[in-house]
């Protein structure tokens, strides 16, 4: 929607991980370091932490792309919720192997001979293990046990573990001591700062061919780094919200007013009725609709149909443009 109406050839605050869009803060530009200097030896485990939205699975999408897909052979892990026997059959099918109804030693060597395969033909497997902080100490264990895999030359396996900060804590832990000892790099992902914050937003507009419109003022940026603590997914939403906001409205500028107006909302939306409030979670289930204030429901009713009102507003915008395409199509 707003991506025409502002003139931007795609949609510049999408979730998805795109290292089109890939920012090189501080921080981001030392982990990548960390991950290239990683790849350059070949062997061990880099451990990349941060918080939820830091950027980590970004970051590793850029890494992907500048990987010589000829010399090294990378796959990834996303689901971690498993346990020690899981995370093995899931490595052998993100490389491809098969691994139904066999054993774990079947699977082991199965798992080995693929990696001499590589060995043979001049290539390194490269495992990226995302979420790590779900993996259970065991799962970790096994993972460990993989870089057992060797030749004279090397390891077979590198291993890139990517999670939230509480995996640390994992790796703290009394009996991690020899994956500790095979770390050769660890890095946490830290926040934006407020100028990082400003130039994060200018870089993925001009990514989509931004030209100041619309403009945002220093509070606004100001604003905007208050909400979201400088992570960028939160970031992303924020402002996919703003520019949404700023398309049915009609804005060419957006100001801190405008920046708190879109939080307001968003704080609104995730909010407990009245009725709820101070009510124990596991009992808000069973509250009786009828406890629910008059004043509450008149209140969900308006925000509901101010929504539907943006979509109806939405929509009289774009069915004139369809409508012209398909005639001309017909013509």
């Amino acid at each position: 929607m707003y991506q025409t109406y502002y003139g931007l050839s795609a949609k510049p605050f999408q979730l998805k991980p795109d290292p089109r869009f890939f920012f090189g803060s501080k921080g981001h530009k030392r982990a990548m370091a960390y991950l290239e200097y990683g790849i350059a030896q070949g062997e061990g485990f880099i451990v990349i932490t941060g918080e939820v939205g830091a950027g980590k699975t970004t970051l590793m999408r850029n890494l992907f792309c500048g990987i010589e897909s000829d010399s090294i052979i990378a796959a990834q892990i996303v689901n971690t919720h498993v346990g020690s026997d899981d995370i093995l059959r899931l490595v052998a099918a993100a490389f491809g192997i098969e691994y139904e109804d066999v054993s774990k030693a079947t699977l082991l060597i199965r798992l080995e001979q693929f990696l001499r395969s590589c060995e043979k033909q001049g290539k390194r497997a490269l495992l990226v293990v995302d979420e790590a902080q779900n993996l259970t100490p065991r799962a970790v264990e096994e993972l460990r046990m993989l870089s057992n895999f060797q030749t004279e030359y090397g390891s077979l396996l590198q291993t890139f573990l990517l999670g939230q900060p509480e995996f640390r804590r994992t790796l703290l832990s009394g009996d991690m001591q020899q994956l500790l000892q095979r770390v050769i790099a660890s890095y946490h992902l830290g926040p934006l700062d407020l100028s990082e914050t400003q130039a994060y937003i200018e870089h993925r507009l001009h990514t989509v061919g931004w030209n100041n419109q619309p403009s945002l003022s220093e509070d606004a940026f100001a604003e905007i780094f208050a909400f979201t603590s400088g992570i960028p997914r939160k970031i992303n939403t924020l402002c996919d919200r703003l520019f949404l906001m700023g398309y049915l409205e009609e804005l060419q500028a957006f100001s801190a007013v405008e920046v708190s107006q879109v939080i307001t909302d968003i704080k609104q939306e995730f909010e407990l009725p009245a009725a709820l409030a101070g009510v124990p979670e596991r009992d808000i289930a069973s509250v009786e609709v009828s406890s629910v204030s008059l004043e509450s429901v008149d209140e969900r009713l308006v925000k509901m149909e101010r929504s539907i009102g943006s979509v109806i507003d939405a929509l009289k915008k774009i069915l004139p443009a369809i409508k012209a395409n398909t005639i001309s199509e017909k013509e």
